[in-house]
């Protein structure tokens, strides 16, 4: 039923999945969605749930293996290319859609995201370590702003391809221009980082 909540919001968008919709792509009796889940708005977001689950492990050893900020972008530029070819996208905007005006949906999708924000937190750690930048960024925020922002690049790309094209190009620029701080000499990075230090306070 998981599965065939995903097919029904992919066919039909989430306005026209119901619990009929459903079970008829995933072959079972109607009754089922609301013996097992409750409701439709339940079942959506233990699908949604269970898909981001099975990304985030697929990824796993990926994100393991970053070292920088280019190389999590890499990682991000190549999930952005299978969710959008796998019709994940759509799944997506529908399901956000639904969820600005149905909190017991939003709840669940913001759980859900926040599996893939707490991996790039991860990940944000370990690259930023002994960088000026980590000693002023709100790293959490940080991994927040991410993951926004591929949520909405993904969005945003449906309708203007190369728009959202630049703007990854520009985010590759910031972290070039990180790595670029990081190899600064001592009295240069000292500066930098008393400078960072006196804009966060301001």
């Amino acid at each position: 039923m998981l599965d065939g909540a995903l097919a029904a919001v992919r066919d039909h968008g989430v306005t026209g999945t119901s619990a009929r919709s459903i079970a008829a792509a995933a072959g079972v009796n109607q009754a089922l969605v609301f013996y097992h889940f409750g409701s439709v708005d339940d079942l959506l977001g233990a699908a949604c749930r269970q898909a981001t689950e099975q990304r985030v492990a697929y990824y796993a050893d990926r994100f393991a293996a970053v070292t920088s900020l280019r190389e999590l972008l890499e990682v991000g530029r190549d999930l952005h290319t299978t969710e959008l070819a796998q019709g994940n996208v759509s799944v997506l905007a529908q399901t956000l859609a639904a969820a600005q005006n149905n909190e017991r949906l939003a709840e669940s999708i913001r759980g859900t995201f926040q599996l893939w924000t707490a991996e790039i937190e991860t990940v944000l750690h370990r690259v930023l370590a002994g960088s000026p930048i980590a000693e002023v960024a709100d790293v959490p925020g940080l991994a927040q702003a991410i993951s926004s922002a591929f949520v909405g690049l993904e969005l945003f790309e449906g309708i203007d391809a190369e728009g959202g094209r630049r703007a990854l190009d520009a985010i590759d620029q910031l972290a070039v221009l990180v790595e670029v701080m990081d190899e600064l000499g001592p009295l240069a990075t000292r500066v930098l980082r008393s400078r960072i230090k006196r804009a966060g306070r301001k």
